[in-house]
Parts: C-alpha cells; sequence; structure tokens
C-alpha cells in the first residue's frame, strides 16, 4: 500500500517512477538503468537493503539513497547513513514530507542550494512546481514540468529523445513515438520557440544555457 501510494503521488508531481519488490530485482534496475534517486528499504525480500546499499557504494555506484523504512532505532538511522544513504525517512509518513526530501536529496547532487532553478528569462521553482519566464506565471502540465526540469537541471547539455523518456516515464507506461516532441511543441508554445534548442545528432538542450 505504502509503495503504490509512493508511487502513485511521485507520478502526479511529473517523476517517472519504477517500483520492484525485492532487493535482487532492485540491483538489477539500477544495474540496468539510469536513476536520478533511489528510495531503498531496508527490510527488502531476498536481500536486505543496508547489504544493496553497502554494496552499491563499494562498487562505486553513486546514486542519490533515500532510505524508506519501518525501522526507527537511532542505531538504524546511524547504520543507514553511515552505509551511504544521503537521508533516510521512517514509515510510516506524510507524502509531502517525501516529495520534499526528494526534492531536496536531488537539488544537494546538482550542487543548488535553492530550489529555484535560472536558465537566462527561465525560472522553475522545483518546491511550487512552477514556471516563470520573464516573470510572468506559465501553466504547464506535470509531463512538460518534467521535461522542462531535466532540461534545466544540465544547462547546455544536450538530452536525447530516449534520456527524455526515462525522465518522463516509467516501465509500465506506454509511450507514444511522439510524445517527447509533442511536449516539447507545447512547451515552445507556451514560452518561446527559441527557448528550446533542438539539434540533429545531439538532442535537445535549452538554449539560454548553452
Amino acid at each position: 500500500m505504502i509503495g503504490a501510494a509512493a508511487q502513485q503521488g511521485l507520478r502526479h508531481e511529473g517523476h517517472s517512477v519504477d517500483w520492484v519488490r525485492d532487493g535482487h530485482q532492485g540491483e538489477a534496475a539500477v544495474a540496468g538503468g539510469s536513476y536520478d534517486l533511489v528510495l531503498l528499504d531496508l527490510g527488502l525480500p531476498r536481500k536486505d537493503g543496508l547489504t544493496i546499499l553497502r554494496g552499491w557504494r563499494a562498487r562505486g555506484i553513486k546514486v542519490p539513497v533515500l532510505i524508506v523504512t519501518a525501522r526507527d532505532a537511532v542505531s538504524d538511522r546511524v547504520a543507514g547513513l553511515d552505509a551511504g544513504a544521503d537521508d533516510y525517512l521512517v514509515k510510516p509518513f506524510d507524502l509531502d514530507e517525501l516529495s520534499a526530501r526528494v526534492r531536496a536529496v536531488l537539488r544537494r547532487h546538482a550542487g543548488r542550494t535553492e530550489a529555484v532553478i535560472r536558465v537566462g528569462p527561465l525560472e522553475i521553482d522545483t518546491a511550487a512546481r512552477r514556471v516563470r519566464l520573464d516573470g510572468r506565471e506559465v501553466a504547464v502540465s506535470a509531463r512538460e514540468y518534467a521535461l522542462l526540469e531535466a532540461l534545466a537541471d544540465r544547462p547546455g547539455a544536450y538530452l536525447s529523445r530516449a534520456q527524455l523518456e526515462e525522465r518522463l516515464y516509467g516501465w509500465d507506461e506506454e509511450i507514444a513515438s511522439n510524445a517527447v516532441e509533442v511536449h516539447i511543441h507545447a512547451l515552445r508554445r507556451k514560452l518561446a520557440p527559441e527557448l528550446i534548442r533542438n539539434v540533429r545528432g545531439l538532442g535537445y538542450t535549452l538554449a539560454g544555457g548553452a
């Protein structure tokens, strides 16, 4: 129930979320995919979360990890943080707190200290999930916001359609062949045609960050 609620809540905020149910599947998912963050339960079947986390860090896997567990003893929290976790959240928890901690971990790993990302005339408030252009608020959908934030997280870098699809959709979500292009077209119409640049063979970038 907690897993389903967390997945639904994070997707509602525009995150792409994959959910696996045991330790071996979790290891395989991280080994075969590119993730911005892992929510890791310590009490997983087949292989416990603390062992998995220690293995990742020993192999140099630096994916940010937010431990989500029912183990609330101080010694458990210390063990998790010392094993390489970035944060620790005890179940049951409020979805708003989970979202805030996710944002904080992602912000720290992006090297940002504030919630607002600024790229040229564009401002993205990652806490309020609001977009402004030249000080004017622009209404965007959850997927449009997720795509824009993905580009703003790496100003000047080019992201391919496949990379953007990973940010927008989970394993169990159907992806239309032109989904990214549709969202890009909508953002250009709402913001400015020249704001998002597409270079053949490279992908998409925010013009203000190049």
